[in-house]
């Protein structure tokens, strides 16, 4: 427990033994008084155990209750004799103890009284300290910490102010929000809605301000409302800024896939409003009443209420206003595009921020994949809604031009479609070949019907027409000039022509409208191809023809020798000069122009075929009964022409193959499958039967006022050149357009194509033959000629110089052939391949005549033959000053019938069998009247039934 000084240690003892406390002298006794320490020792050992327990034992307690119950003084002595010594020997213990350790407590007891000092001496220094520290505190501390506790409540007054000039313009931000939605600036609006949301954020904790959060959300929710409004509007009109803005917003909002699903259903809603509201405003305008009831019905329903009228003005607008649709999506896409193009080289440029760019590309793919698809999505809804546009008005009775504008303005549409998405369009086409096939059957037949009536009526006059004449000048083929540059008339053509490649969508990509073209095209005038007529004045004459008299007016590349051909079809106006003159030797019409030679029937024609052609370029799917039509205006023209002035039955059995046997399958095919022939319907006939009428024309007569019969007109010879050539003129154009119809014509169908240019069109001029047949059959009186013949006497015994009589007179007819060729040549320009045929039927059929007029002869001698080839030598000269015709046709046909008769008769056998040309008449006059006399009966009898084997596979 450490050292105590010896006061406390006396305070610590029991009552008993403080009063038992040795003396000093008792001390002194003790300790002078010698001991055994060992003694000593086993006395302190046999103190009992308890005394040494703890200081709270009581030893007198403990000693009395010791006390035996009989006390017995002798043994309480020696009891307490033995405690005496126990108490002595701890004593002498315990001063032997404090003896040992006195210097220790002595130098302690130095070191408490020096602690004792330096503790007085701190607390000196402490309370000066003290004193110091309380001038320091009112002196300094308390004025320095009171500016600092200032400034900070300066600084928290500060940002408070600054929170509260913050919460201010919060407050205000509404209006400016409202501001710029006026002004459209949707990114703004939703930057500065998203920054006042942020900032509201931040001071959250004042009640002000979380009732404007909630009044934020409300305006971010309206303003999204209103950038859907300003997404719709793209629909119809595509402005780029304005689409940039309303993007640049969504994407603030973290929303373009929204935006762009949204976007679809907008261009959807649109197309069908679009058509709704147009049909709509048609309607009502036709029904002229402010009736409601329209506004209720059906969009197919609508479409039903259309007049007739207003048919063709609505689709117009249909069509434009679905463009506009269609344009606003294509303009959409390439805005995407090109966004997509730069954002792409701005990553490339910048390659920070790979988790946003990845974000970016996702949303980009997926607005391009959106896009993609809806391109056909769009179309599909264009297409039906078009399609019951169409199918809602009955169309068959329709003026032609009005239903090919109706096809042009959906084959512009189909256009569109394909270039739009790829679309064949499938819808459109069915819809509109439905439409046409009714529309065109019927248009076909009344066409056919009139073609039969215009024939009937046509007198076979020359229509005048320009030398420069071309189809392609008519009306009906302005669409063939349109379609090398599809959209733009050659009129409006600027000088730098429009490549092919361009789409509809990038001409028409900055303004304007593809289906306006179509309304102007209509209105475009015709250009005038008739000459001028009647030639009143000389001045007339003068300039209608000054082409073979004046160069003046003809550009340079004109007047060369040729003309290259590879640019185009050369009018008859680039014909060199030196062939024109040598056209006057040969032409018979030396005073007009080489204009084509036609009627009004022709050009009926020929429009017909433009108006075919222009339906059928619209319309691809019907090409071949187009074309199949087309082909029966041609059969039926060509059919008539034969049946007018070729088809004579008399002429026919001559054997001198006028007719081709093509020719003769043609004329056959066409009256079987073309002609009804059936006076009177048949009221038992079949269905079948009837309806195969019904495709079916009746033949065309001949109109009365055209005479064949008249000699002075050469037996209507102006009329057969005008039919004839016509029909010519009509087989050259169908050969120019053969290429055209050829790149329509579907392939399955294209053999029909070859087969009728082959087997029809080719044969035109073929018809030549048998019509001029006619007219030279009766332009000379051959009849004449073999009575003149029958009186001349052959059997002369002397060499003839001079010729017979029958040459000067078919001389003579021959000129007056000629002089009334002349004639006819003033009214109508002979071609020289007419003119040839003319010339070679007349020598032909004189050459003939001839030779049936040696075989009639009863008796002949040598020099009876020789007067025969004196005759046709003298012709034959004449001839050949009348006529360019060489070699003179049949000259040997004549020539070999005279010789024949210096056969032997050996030689005469062979002879007959090779020549199977001459009649059996002609062949045994021969062997009768030429070798009678110098052979006998049977060698005349075997020749004469060698003649009969050669007739009898005739007959």
């Amino acid at each position: 427990k450490g050292l105590r000084s010896p006061q406390e240690s006396v305070h610590d003892l029991s009552p008993i033994e403080s009063f038992r406390i040795p003396s000093k002298e008792e001390l002194r006794e003790l300790r002078e008084e010698p001991t055994d320490p060992q003694a000593q020792q086993e006395i302190i050992n046999s103190i009992e155990e308890v005394y040494f327990s703890n200081d709270s034992f009581d030893i007198v307690k403990y000693e009395l209750e010791r006390l035996p119950p009989v006390l017995s003084l002798q043994e309480l002595e020696e009891y307490r004799d033995k405690l005496k010594q126990q108490q002595a020997a701890v004593s002498k213990k315990v001063a032997d103890l404090i003896l040992e350790k006195q210097p220790a407590y002595v130098q302690e007891l130095e070191r408490v009284t020096s602690l004792q000092a330096g503790l007085q001496l701190a607390a000196v220094i402490c309370t000066n300290g003290r004193r110091h520290l309380n001038i320091a505190k009112e002196g300094f501390t308390q004025t320095s910490l009171g500016l600092l506790a200032n400034q900070r409540k300066r600084q928290l007054l500060i940002g408070l102010l600054k929170s509260l000039r913050t919460i201010k313009t919060l407050q205000r931000t509404d209006v400016r929000l409202s501001e710029m939605l006026e002004e459209e600036d949707y990114p703004g609006a939703i930057q500065l809605c998203l920054e006042c949301q942020k900032a509201a954020s931040t001071f959250k904790h004042y009640s002000c301000i979380s009732e404007l959060n909630s009044k934020l959300q409300d305006t971010l929710e309206q303003i999204e409302e209103q950038l859907d409004v300003a997404l719709s509007k793209i629909c119809k009109n595509f402005d780029i800024s304005h689409y940039t803005k309303v993007q640049q917003a969504y994407r603030l909002l973290g929303k373009t896939q929204t935006a762009m699903d949204q976007l679809h259903m907008h261009f959807t809603q649109a197309i069908h409003n679009t058509v709704f509201q147009v049909v709509l405003g048609y309607v009502e305008l036709c029904a002229g009443n402010t009736d409601t009831k329209f506004q209720k019905l059906q969009y197919k329903d609508l479409c039903t209420h259309i007049t007739s009228d207003s048919y063709i003005p609505c689709l117009a607008d249909l069509c434009k206003a679905l463009w506009e649709v269609m344009l606003s999506y294509y303009r959409t896409m390439q805005w995407h595009e090109n966004h997509d193009q730069d954002e792409a080289a701005a990553v490339s440029s910048d390659g920070s921020n790979a988790i946003g760019t990845e974000e970016n590309s996702f949303d980009r793919s997926y607005v391009k994949k959106k896009l993609e698809h809806g391109l056909s999505r769009i179309w599909q809804d264009v297409q039906l809604k078009v399609k019951t546009y169409l199918l809602g008005t009955d169309l068959s009775n329709f003026k032609y031009d009005d239903f090919i504008f109706v096809l042009d303005v959906t084959s512009r549409l189909m256009q569109v479609g394909e270039e739009f998405c790829g679309s064949k369009s499938e819808v459109l086409q069915e819809s509109i070949r439905k439409q046409s096939v009714n529309y065109f059957k019927t248009y076909h037949r009344t066409r056919l019907e009139e073609l039969r009536m215009f024939l009937e009526n046509e007198t076979w006059e020359l229509c005048p027409v320009k030398s420069s004449f071309s189809i392609l000048q008519l009306h009906e083929f302005k669409f063939m000039e349109q379609s090398r540059s599809p959209t733009v008339s050659p009129s409006k053509q600027p000088a730098s022509a429009i490549s092919t490649t361009v789409t509809l969508f990038e001409q028409y990509c900055n303004g304007g409208n593809p289906f306006e073209i179509q309304a102007d095209s209509k209105d475009d005038e015709t250009e005038d191809v008739l000459a001028s007529n009647g030639y009143e004045s000389d001045e007339q004459e003068k300039s209608a023809y000054q082409e073979y008299d004046s160069d003046s007016d003809v550009p340079e590349e004109l007047k060369r020798d040729y003309v290259d051909e590879q640019t185009g079809d050369a009018p008859v106006k680039s014909v060199s000069r030196e062939t024109l003159r040598s056209r006057k030797r040969s032409d018979y019409n030396l005073s007009k122009v080489n204009a084509p030679i036609l009627t009004n029937t022709t050009l009926n024609v020929i429009r017909l075929v433009g108006k075919y052609m222009q339906m059928m370029n619209i319309l691809k799917p019907i090409a071949f009964d187009v074309i199949h039509f087309m082909s029966q205006l041609f059969d039926y023209y060509l059919y008539a022409v034969y049946t007018f002035f070729g088809r004579n039955d008399t002429f026919e059995s001559t054997g001198l193959g006028l007719s081709s046997s093509r020719l003769r399958t043609t004329l056959n095919r066409i009256q079987e499958s073309l002609i009804d022939l059936e006076v009177s319907a048949d009221p038992t006939g079949t269905l079948t039967a009837a309806e195969e009428r019904k495709e079916k024309v009746p033949s065309p007569h001949l109109s009365h006022l055209v005479v064949l019969t008249s000699g002075n007109s050469l037996y209507g010879l102006a009329e057969r050149v005008v039919a004839t050539e016509s029909l010519v003129f009509l087989a050259e154009q169908f050969e120019f357009l053969q290429p055209h119809l050829d790149a329509v014509m579907p392939a399955a169908k294209k053999p029909f194509l070859q087969q009728f240019y082959s087997q029809t069109v080719s044969t035109a001029s073929e018809l030549r033959k048998p019509v001029y047949w006619i007219v030279a059959a009766k332009a000379i009186d051959y009849e004449q000629m073999l009575l003149l013949m029958a009186n001349v006497k052959w059997d002369v015994k002397e060499i003839m110089s001079q010729h017979n009589i029958y040459v000067d007179a078919l001389l003579k007819e021959f000129e007056e052939f000629n002089r009334r060729l002349n004639e006819v040549s003033k009214r109508v320009r002979i071609p020289l391949p007419v003119s040839n045929i003319l010339w070679e039927h007349c020598i032909r059929l004189a050459n003939r005549t001839l030779v049936e007029g040696y075989a009639n002869v009863k008796k002949c001698s040598n020099e009876g033959r020789a007067l025969m080839q004196l005759d046709f030598q003298q012709f034959l000269m004449k001839l050949e000053k009348l006529t360019d015709i060489r070699p003179i046709p049949d000259k040997e046909f004549v020539e070999t019938y005279i010789k024949a008769y210096y056969l032997t008769e050996n030689d005469m056998e062979s002879w007959i069998k090779e020549h199977r040309e001459y009649s059996t008449k002609q062949l045994t006059n021969l062997v009768n009247v030429c070798l009678g006399s110098h052979i006998n009966k049977k060698s005349r009898q075997k020749l004469l039934a060698a003649i009969d084997d050669i007739d009898r596979p005739k007959r």
